[in-house]
C-alpha cells in the first residue's frame, strides 16, 4: 500500500519552512540538505520537524495546500517553539 507524507522542513540558517509530499521523507531530506533540490539548496542545512502520513495523494495534497497557508505555516511554527 502507497503512503504519502506531508513533511516540514526548517532551515538551520534562517529558520524558513518548506512544506512538501514525498513517499519517503528521510531520504528526501538527504537529498534537500546535498543541494539536488533547486528550490532549497540555499538554505542548506535542513532539518525535518514534521511529518503525516496520508493513505492518498489527493489527501496528502489538500493538507501540503493548508501548511503553505498563513494559518497553516504559524501552525507549524509552534511545533518550533521552545
Amino acid at each position: 500500500m502507497q503512503v504519502y507524507y506531508v513533511y516540514a522542513l526548517v532551515s538551520k540558517i534562517d529558520g524558513r519552512i518548506y512544506v512538501v509530499i514525498s513517499e519517503n521523507p528521510e531520504k528526501r531530506l538527504i537529498e534537500h540538505n546535498l543541494g539536488k533540490t533547486k528550490s532549497t539548496k540555499g538554505y542548506i542545512p535542513w532539518e525535518l520537524f514534521f511529518k503525516r502520513a496520508f493513505k492518498t495523494r489527493i489527501e496528502a495534497r489538500e493538507y501540503e495546500k493548508y501548511y503553505k497557508t498563513g494559518s497553516g505555516k504559524e501552525k507549524l511554527k509552534s511545533l518550533l517553539a521552545p
